[in-house]
């Protein structure tokens, strides 16, 4: 059976932009970090890529929270071997555009790294890892602290906190039962799906605000392409078709069709986008 729900790539996109729809993200980043997280806006960010490869395959988004602490949310569809660069990568340039020349250090902003990785990254059993930085002694073997007017002045309790924090959600290999609010927020980012039994932060708000049922015929059409485009660069399909070329066109709709089909997407609505009769595409 299909799913009712936007996938989260496409909210980000489209719909989780839109301040009224801010307490969905609010409860996901509530939920990953531990602590309520307010969305006061969202930042530009390296989003407005002209690649088509990276149009699909890649979203990011940057929020800024009532500390003034930066969230920066990447979800990632393919393959990227350097995908750990990427994050440094990223952290490190909001770290340095986001205080001016001349400011003392005491200005840095606290980053958060949210990466949503459709594809293997790295070679561990867990779906969900946090990365953080901390000075051990080499003799030792005791965590450097901060004395008391750093904690007072920094309003933190550790080196850790004042470091860019990296969270790596390994969505395809979660395929268990949703036990915590955490993993409900993965079995959706993984299905598409949202169980009535879920009731992890924001997830309530996304039934209400990320159905299918509420898209336009233009907007179902746009967001099952985009499907379409995932699942051809899942598996690696980077075929350059002539434009206007008939035998072109039907080779695309019968990829699509394919695709669709392995995605449940009801076969009404196949035909509402590819324009073929259901008998058509019951033949593909």
């Amino acid at each position: 059976m299909g799913s009712n729900y936007i996938r989260f790539d496409w909210a980000m996109k489209r719909l989780l932009r839109n301040k009224a729809n801010f307490a969905v993200l609010e409860g996901f980043l509530t939920t990953l970090l531990n602590e309520k997280i307010v969305i006061q806006k969202l930042l530009e960010s390296e989003s407005n890529q002209e690649d088509e490869f990276d149009k699909y395959n890649w979203v990011d988004m940057l929020a800024e929270n009532s500390k003034g602490e930066f969230i920066l949310i990447e979800v990632q569809n393919n393959n990227e071997y350097a995908y750990f660069q990427r994050m440094l990568f990223g952290t490190s340039k909001l770290v340095t555009e986001y205080i001016n020349r001349g400011e003392g250090y005491d200005n840095v902003r606290k980053v958060y790294s949210v990466n949503i990785i459709y594809f293997s990254l790295g070679n561990g059993k867990d779906v969900v890892y946090h990365g953080k930085t901390e000075f051990r002694g080499i003799h030792e073997g005791d965590v450097l602290e901060l004395t008391p007017f750093q904690k007072q002045t920094f309003k933190v309790d550790s080196v850790s906190q004042l470091y860019p924090e990296y969270y790596i959600l390994k969505v395809n290999d979660f395929n268990q039962v949703a036990r915590s609010p955490l993993e409900e927020w993965i079995y959706y980012m993984n299905t598409g799906d949202i169980p009535d039994s879920a009731t992890a932060p924001g997830l309530d708000e996304a039934r209400q605000r990320l159905k299918l049922d509420r898209m336009t015929k233009e907007e179902l059409n746009a967001y099952y392409r985009h499907l379409n485009n995932i699942v051809i660069l899942r598996d690696n399909i980077y075929t350059e078709r002539a434009e206007g070329r008939a035998e072109g066109r039907m080779e695309e709709k019968r990829e699509m069709v394919h695709n669709m089909k392995s995605l449940n997407i009801p076969l009404d609505t196949i035909s509402q986008v590819t324009g073929l009769s259901i008998e058509e595409i019951k033949s593909l």
